[in-house]
């Protein structure tokens, strides 16, 4: 008999291979199914029941967060959720080679509240925009970053990975994002000007479009192997200029996404098409944007309600 250790590696296989998934989702669901496993405590695949599965949920329920368990907080809905997916995504694998074990329409989802939106104003939004005041290195590659982010409307790792060959003469540029799915963003002026302006200004000769500032090192030598930025560094900016520019909320690269999305919604754009700049697979995950950007609701709103 094929123990379920062995399926579970078949299946971390099966969707890098088959799938195509990422390293980061395979390296996921490689952790989540790992802690399932360890509660399980049964090598068989008849072993997991809707009783132990229910055992299961209550166990990450009550699970703390982080690495400090004296914490009374404990995992979050949409937490949870993320383990049960993968356990339902590894039971219909199960299914379909023909192992007898739970059926994956037994998982059901923790239900979480309606997410929420961080959004800025437009006049907030030009504020952070243009808070990169200078010529120098840090804030032309800093304002490269903000007007990047809101022409695009990119995530974070896609913009990370990036490199200097971008074609500033095309107003397109094709990105890979989640899942390996190729789609094409556009480049407004502004940011085509500040990019440029930034390479310009760049002396050295690494291939990442975005990298992190020479610094000093201890014999007073300047280091001249520039690393590619990484995530932390881009949130970091962002939370720099908004503080510069007096925005009060918490603003971080996936806020400019947010109103890159609205803003679109908002000027008629329909929601497929916002879709697919988005790079969403599917169109529930952009239907949050819209019941904040639709027009018609407001002017229905402001044409019938009271008007004693």
């Amino acid at each position: 008999m094929i123990s379920l250790k062995q399926l579970k590696q078949q299946f971390l296989e099966y969707i890098e291979i088959e799938k195509g998934r990422s390293f980061k989702t395979i390296e996921n669901y490689d952790h989540q199914l790992g802690r399932f496993l360890e509660f399980l405590k049964k090598d068989d695949p008849a072993g997991i029941t809707p009783d132990s599965v229910r055992e299961y949920r209550l166990w990450l329920n009550r699970q703390p967060t982080g690495h400090n368990k004296a914490k009374s907080e404990t995992l979050s809905k949409k937490t949870q959720n993320y383990y049960l997916i993968a356990l339902r995504a590894f039971l219909k694998y199960l299914a379909r080679q023909g192992v007898k074990s739970l059926p994956p329409e037994y998982i059901e989802l923790a239900k979480v509240g309606e997410r929420s939106l961080d959004l800025i104003t437009p006049v907030e939004l030009q504020r952070l925009l243009d808070s990169p005041k200078g010529n120098d290195i840090k804030s032309l590659r800093d304002k490269a970053v903000l007007e990047l982010l809101f022409s695009t409307g990119l995530r974070l790792s896609e913009l990370c990975s990036l490199t200097s060959d971008i074609n500033l003469k095309s107003d397109e540029l094709s990105i890979r994002g989640k899942g390996g799915k190729v789609r094409v963003v556009f480049l407004s002026e502004a940011a085509k000007k500040a990019v440029g302006d930034y390479l310009s200004a760049r002396k050295d000769m690494s291939d990442a479009l975005f990298v992190r500032l020479e610094r000093k090192i201890k014999n007073k030598k300047e280091n001249k192997d520039l690393e590619p930025i990484n995530k932390r560094s881009i949130e970091r900016i962002v939370k720099e200029h908004a503080i510069k520019a007096g925005v009060s909320k918490k603003v971080t690269p996936h806020t400019i996404r947010h109103v890159f999305a609205t803003d679109l919604l908002s000027a008629g754009a329909d929601i497929r098409s916002v879709q697919a700049l988005l790079g969403h697979s599917s169109i529930i995950t952009t239907q949050i944007y819209t019941h904040v950007t639709d027009k018609h609701l407001r002017d229905i709103h402001k044409k019938f309600h009271n008007k004693g």
